[in-house]
């Protein structure tokens, strides 16, 4: 036990090696700033507010990092020297990570036509911290956006590079109960039975998902259902990753299910990894019990 400390300390000094190198070399933006990217933005955070809109729009400040990002592509102008850095640490066990948080600073408007260029550089790597995830080093990279060439604000991005800590095997917990109100009482009586139940406006004939106590087209409160063929595809989802639930295992695919009547609902993909789930995959219901007590729709992916 008493050389661990040496190899921590010359391990260390190896990742502080790389302070002040840069992660990414003269980036520019793929798009100037823009009126649509702003009005996407301002729509998705339900920011009305003036300074945003009209001739003299500015961008939103949180908007920073948006103007930089590659999309689903790797950054051409990512260094060697940042590859390097998370590979030693890969090697060196601490394979896992999470982005833990940013800071952001603001010296100037930015405003549509503002061309936009970046440098990042690696600005810190900590000492061996323990948390709750497990053992590892927070590093953090500060990226300098310029519009015009002119420095407009600064980004910076802390993730934290883990070896996941071993957990102690606990009773299996169970899964969380639904919310049953008079509301939506009908569904899960439906679930209990293995029918998958939609809701349809007796005025209009509207099928409605998820239920309500009236229709959201002709605002009549007569109803009565239809029950699905349990056909549909994946119209969209997300996979889960981080942070872990209790009685759920990471990483697991939720999708956004498309039936076959028209209407929308979230639920898990199942039968296939997480990563084999595709927009578009047909999908077909099944009902799963969880427990004595649970039973939930789920959708068994379809593959070719």
């Amino acid at each position: 036990m008493s050389g661990e400390p040496e190899v921590h300390e010359e391990f260390e000094a190896r990742l502080k090696a790389y302070e002040g190198r840069p992660a990414a070399a003269t980036g520019v933006g793929r798009d100037p700033v823009n009126e649509p990217m702003i009005r996407h933005w301002c729509e998705a955070m339900g920011d009305t507010g003036p300074a945003y809109t009209g001739p003299d729009a500015i961008a939103p400040p949180t908007m920073l990092q948006a103007w930089t990002m590659a999309g689903l592509t790797r950054r051409p102008e990512r260094t060697a020297a940042y590859d390097e850095l998370l590979a030693l640490l890969d090697e060196s066990g601490h394979h896992a990570v999470v982005a833990t948080d940013c800071e952001q600073e603001y010296l100037r408007p930015l405003r549509p036509g503002d061309e936009i260029t970046f440098d990042s550089v690696i600005e810190s790597v900590s000492g061996r911290k323990t948390t709750k995830l497990g053992a590892g080093y927070f590093v953090t990279t500060r990226t300098d956006v310029r519009a015009g060439g002119e420095l407009a604000g600064t980004h910076r991005f802390r993730i934290l590079k883990y070896a996941p800590a071993h957990r102690s095997s606990k009773p299996a917990e169970r899964r969380p109960r639904p919310v049953v109100n008079r509301d939506n009482a009908g569904f899960w009586e439906g679930v209990a039975r293995h029918a998958l139940l939609i809701q349809r406006c007796t005025a209009c004939a509207t099928l409605r998902f998820p239920w309500l106590p009236g229709c959201t087209s002709c605002g009549s409160p007569d109803w009565d259902t239809v029950e699905a063929s349990g056909e549909g595809t994946v119209y969209s989802y997300v996979v889960l990753h981080h942070p872990p639930f209790p009685a759920f295992e990471p990483p697991y695919a939720v999708g956004l299910i498309e039936l076959a009547e028209g209407v929308r609902m979230i639920s898990n993909v199942v039968g296939v990894t997480y990563d084999e789930v595709r927009i578009g995959m047909p999908v077909r219901l099944e009902f799963r019990a969880y427990d004595d007590e649970l039973v939930l729709p789920v959708f068994r992916g379809v593959t070719p």
